[in-house]
């Protein structure tokens, strides 16, 4: 399986990249940053590209791959609506609609988040626009399109969030991780979970395109 990666550098993109280059089923994994400096592994390359809005000059890069990966987010605190729109459905839908040109048989990942709102009309800003990104996605030329949505999601294996004050707030929920993930199972999952749960999908499918928490960690336990 040959694999794009977007977001490779945020905390999310970290565990699922780590979970590509460990899978004897990934042949190759291509990532798209602004910023060189990921590790050095044999199945991985890098194409340094600072506008993700417009991938017209890397676009021949971009074709004969199975899966995206699509982990690119940003917090909405703080953002007005047309700002949040702006990085989180325009971004989406571009860099999707170009690999849907050069992919029609790929399998499209994009990581959404729990309590997103799939009508578009609810009053929480952030699920709105999600949910608004979600059903573009669906409706894109794919192969098929599979939208996650975690909830907690607990960092491993020095995976770091660029965000100080969740990096903060990630130090001190660590060690609470684990009766967390005892009392409330159906909302906790951690990075690696996250990564393994998407390769299982990008591999097997899914009976739905949406997938909740606890389906994440029930995909997450399937062997590859």
């Amino acid at each position: 399986m040959r694999v794009v990666l977007f977001g490779a550098t945020g905390m999310v993109g970290q565990g699922v990249l780590r979970e590509c280059l460990l899978d004897r089923d990934v042949e190759s994994v291509l990532v798209i940053v602004r910023n060189s400096g990921l590790p050095r592994h044999e199945k991985l390359r890098e194409i340094v590209h600072q506008d993700v809005s417009d991938l017209s000059v890397i676009e021949d890069s971009l074709a004969g791959f199975d899966a995206c990966f699509f982990c690119l987010g940003v917090s909405a605190l703080g953002m007005k609506e047309q700002a949040y729109r702006r990085v989180t459905y325009d971004l989406t839908v571009s860099v999707a609609e170009t690999l849907a040109r050069r992919n029609p048989t790929m399998t499209f990942m994009y990581v959404s988040g729990a309590g997103t709102d799939s009508t578009e009309q609810g009053r929480i800003m952030w699920a709105r626009v999600k949910g608004k990104t979600e059903n573009a996605l669906l409706r894109m030329a794919f192969k098929a399109v599979f939208l996650f949505r975690p909830a907690y999601i607990q960092p491993l294996y020095g995976v770091r969030t660029k965000t100080k004050w969740y990096g903060a707030f990630y130090a001190l929920m660590r060690p609470l991780y684990p009766l967390g993930k005892t009392l409330f199972s159906e909302y906790v999952t951690t990075t690696e979970c996250l990564g393994r749960s998407m390769l299982n999908v990008a591999k097997r499918g899914f009976p739905r395109p949406i997938l909740e928490n606890r389906d994440i960690n029930r995909m997450c336990a399937r062997t590859s």
